[in-house]
């Protein structure tokens, strides 16, 4: 067994679910160790934070600068090798930036950056350093979406006609019509969240799921935001139609505030031949549904699922696998590109859906403020 890659964390500190979640989903595969964090901008906090979930606190640091600039100053033999960004988006694209340009790998959380300006600087960064970069669009981990992605490929839907993806939250219902409340969340700030909430928060990730499992890429888009209230200046409602040809449309529906919903994220995707359904609160489940034959149900673990999904399968049919677990194929995925391994395209998000993903958003945002115009997205 090699040693284990050496983690350093940014972010995700106190009772932060995301901070859990890369946390726990390092350790699932025994790729990863913990050896140095900046969990929380207050030193005191960081320093507590860091004891109580039992890091060694020699590497816990005051700031991010002084992080990186000590860091340095070891052995490469004893040196961090990849960072989990896990900060507000606003910080995403300064850490990575100054992380690619001193040769560490980056495994970052999404959006990647708060515009596409900053995406394309990050990804000739990127280029220039030859390092991995992984983006944890979380759901690409689950098995049975993986089981999709590789499907399609082998033609079982045959020519695709439509997609249909959704992604339903509730969380700011109880925020927004507060004037107080929604005027101290960050994700409702355009200067920590970026230019859009719902749809830079979680439509992304809808919009992710198409391209990931379809293979296909968006070309245009045209949406409609929904801010309920004048003074709050990001979406928290979108709903986005997409062509990615002349015959293959879409829609991608997005909402923070679909009242009594949670983690509502699915995809529907209809083919010629058949259509797969998939919903992330379901996840051991892929529905494959035809015009001459009854439903079927794939489920993991089974020897019928193709490699990439067993592969991310760590238990025998029947044990349910969650969030958690597709996280932790993220990080298994950038462990392999870390140590130079072999290792499948769909395994770990990569720069380039960052990039696509900032477009999409930057796109969205233009498409509602021009009137609910058509926008095409780059190439």
């Amino acid at each position: 067994m090699p040693k284990k890659i050496r983690l350093g964390i940014l972010g995700g500190g106190g009772d932060s679910l995301i901070g859990v979640l890369h946390r726990v989903a390092s350790q699932i595969n025994d790729n990863y160790e913990i050896v140095g964090a900046v969990f929380n901008p207050d030193f005191k906090s960081n320093m507590a934070f860091a004891k109580e979930i039992d890091i060694p606190t020699n590497r816990v640091y005051p700031d991010f600068d002084t992080m990186v600039e000590e860091e340095m100053k070891l052995p490469v033999s004893r040196r961090i090798q990849v960072f989990s960004v896990l900060t507000p988006n606003f910080l995403h694209f300064p850490m990575a930036l100054k992380l690619l340009e001193n040769g560490f790998h980056v495994i970052c959380e999404k959006p990647m950056t708060t515009s596409l300006e900053e995406a394309k600087i990050l990804q000739k960064a990127h280029k220039k350093a030859g390092t991995v970069f992984a983006l944890t669009h979380t759901y690409t981990g689950y098995p049975m979406v993986r089981q999709m992605r590789e499907m399609i490929k082998k033609g079982a839907l045959g020519k695709i006609h439509k997609v249909d993806a959704v992604y339903y939250q509730g969380w700011i219902n109880t925020i927004i019509h507060d004037k107080k409340k929604r005027s101290s969340v960050w994700r409702l700030d355009p200067k920590k969240a970026g230019i859009s909430s719902c749809i830079g928060d979680i439509g992304v990730h809808a919009f992710n799921m198409v391209e990931y499992t379809t293979g296909l890429k968006v070309k245009s888009i045209l949406s409609d935001f929904n801010y309920l209230y004048k003074d709050n200046k990001m979406d928290i409602d979108g709903t986005v139609l997409i062509r990615m040809s002349d015959t293959v449309k879409g829609v991608i529906r997005s909402s923070q505030v679909a009242t009594g919903e949670e983690n509502g994220l699915a995809i529907s995707i209809y083919g010629e031949k058949a259509a797969f359904k998939w919903e992330q609160e379901n996840p051991n489940f892929l529905y494959v549904l035809s015009d001459t034959k009854p439903t079927q149900v794939y489920k993991p673990g089974h020897a019928y699922n193709t490699k990439l999904s067993l592969d991310g399968t760590k238990l025998p049919p029947g044990h349910p696998e969650g969030i958690f677990d597709s996280m932790a194929n993220i990080y298994l995925g950038a462990a392999k590109a870390i140590r130079g391994r072999k290792y499948n395209d769909g395994e770990f998000p990569t720069m380039t859906d960052g990039v696509r993903g900032m477009n999409f958003i930057e796109a969205t945002v233009e498409s509602h403020k021009g009137g609910n115009i058509w926008v095409d997205l780059e190439k």
